[in-house]
């Protein structure tokens, strides 16, 4: 029940990705290889290789990450706060960043990670860059050997399935439906790459990504029954 769920147990993430190179002429002829194998379903015979690879950012394989924000709640009686803080630079220091938040402040067994589509795709998209670069998994994004009901990942959007696979909802839709307020200038996630290597606006992405990271916490207050968060109880750090 997610209302057993203590909410400073929960660490809130979203990420943000691009394509490892700007430009597909970057990639190596072998990976050139991989990448139209890779998409022949996704392309079909609508786009060319090179023409599909502004959206490599989707795939761990030839994508990276470039933002990861993360989110909790600090709880003294009946105030609230959500803290929010982002990870950016290099992919390798925005992995180790995220990993020593988890193993110094959630990893107890009560501590769950939570996601908008984080189990198809945040969660496993950090664990393979992770691996990628030679960094051990911290205890809560190594899954082996471990039951469905071990897994210690919430997701929004399968909170919101509620048993009916046939279909996917995105965070906005979500934040639409349930009446979450949410800026009217945000960048929407088919431009990050551009905003990223055309733009060079690493602010830009860090607002929509944190920006996500909020509307992720308000979904699943309102999974909850709960108030949501006012603006005064929201706080970068």
């Amino acid at each position: 029940m997610l209302h057993n769920i203590q909410l400073e147990h929960i660490l809130f993430l979203d990420i943000e990705t691009v394509p490892q190179f700007e430009h597909y002429e970057e990639l190596s002829e072998t990976a050139k290889t991989l990448w139209e194998l890779k998409t022949k379903y996704q392309r079909k015979d609508e786009f060319s290789p090179a023409e599909f690879y502004d959206r490599a950012g989707i795939w761990a394989e030839f994508g990276k990450i470039i933002c990861i924000s993360a989110g909790f709640f600090k709880m003294n009686g009946d105030q609230r706060n959500f803290r929010v803080t982002s990870f950016h630079g290099e992919e390798t220091q925005i992995l180790n960043d995220l990993k020593n938040l988890i193993e110094t402040h959630f990893n107890r067994p009560r501590h769950l990670l939570c996601a908008h589509n984080g189990k198809e795709f945040d969660f496993p998209y950090i664990a393979r860059r992770m691996i990628i670069h030679g960094i051990k998994l911290p205890f809560k994004l190594n899954l082996f050997g471990k039951k469905p009901w071990e897994v210690p990942h919430l997701d929004t959007m399968e909170l919101w399935k509620f048993g009916d696979y046939k279909t996917f909802t995105s965070l906005k839709l979500m934040a639409h439906v349930l009446d979450i307020p949410s800026p009217k200038e945000d960048i929407d996630g088919s431009e990050v790459r551009d905003v990223y290597y055309q733009d060079g606006d690493m602010d830009r992405i860090i607002r929509y990504c944190e920006k996500d990271t909020v509307t992720v916490a308000q979904i699943l207050l309102k999974l909850r029954n709960e108030t949501i968060l006012d603006e005064s109880e929201i706080l970068s750090v």
